[in-house]
């Protein structure tokens, strides 16, 4: 009997992407018909130097910056036809985000920095509670909860991140660059983590690096130059 490979489903499909901006007066060509697919339940990472457009990918994967030229389709749907609403629907329940300087609520324990989020997400106080202990408990950071974020380390801090951003149960967390400001142990403890999640979770993840570390986790790394692929 002939078994036939599954076809893993597209999450992103991308097509002839451009995207330019202004610094100044000088036109800044970010983008230049980039093309490429990400599949679902995979980690992916984007490598390259800097300015080469990393981060401007990750800025349209994540909806916060607009497709200028050529077409990205989430899940089949192409993102350009989508009304504001919609994408702030996406942005709300099916992406998360890991950002290299945490952005974490300094007033605010561990535990309140994640349920802060998913209270705006029309959830009931007990699924808000079950998913913030859940989110705590994957990270290893429940014992920590009621620390505030001057009373954690920098690895600490990612993990209430990373935390904040599995609470959603999103389709996909985008992370640019979250362990660059980490040391390499507790960098590798954080590609743990997101290695798990893709594993037992079936998530996606798309990161980019400059570390050879965090590429070794990946399923696939794009690397991107002048723009390009």
């Amino acid at each position: 009997m002939i078994v036939l490979k599954k076809e893993k489903s597209l999450l992103y499909k991308v097509e002839d992407l451009v995207f330019s901006y202004y610094l100044g007066k000088q036109k800044i060509e970010a983008l230049r018909g980039l093309s490429l697919e990400i599949p679902a339940s995979e980690l992916i990472t984007i490598s390259g130097p800097s300015g080469s457009g990393k981060s401007t990918l990750l800025n349209i994967l994540g909806l916060i910056d607009k497709v200028e030229g050529g077409k990205v389709f989430f899940q089949n749907q192409d993102i350009s036809l989508m009304s504001e609403k919609r994408q702030n629907q996406l942005r709300k329940f099916q992406i998360g985000f890991i950002f290299q300087q945490f952005h974490l609520i300094p007033v605010l324990s561990a535990e309140e920095n994640v349920r802060y989020f998913l209270s705006r997400q029309q959830l009931s106080k007990k699924e808000i509670k079950d998913r913030t202990e859940d989110s705590l408990n994957a990270v290893g950071l429940f014992e920590h909860r009621r620390k505030k974020p001057s009373e954690l380390s920098g690895g600490q801090k990612q993990r209430v991140a990373i935390a904040r951003a599995i609470a959603k149960h999103p389709d996909v967390i985008i992370g640019d660059e979250p362990t660059a400001s980490l040391d390499q142990k507790t960098g590798l403890e954080i590609m743990e983590i997101l290695a798990r999640l893709v594993e037992e979770r079936k998530s996606t993840v798309i990161l980019t690096t400059h570390d050879a570390m965090v590429q070794s986790f990946s399923s696939q790394n794009f690397h991107i130059q002048y723009g390009r692929l």
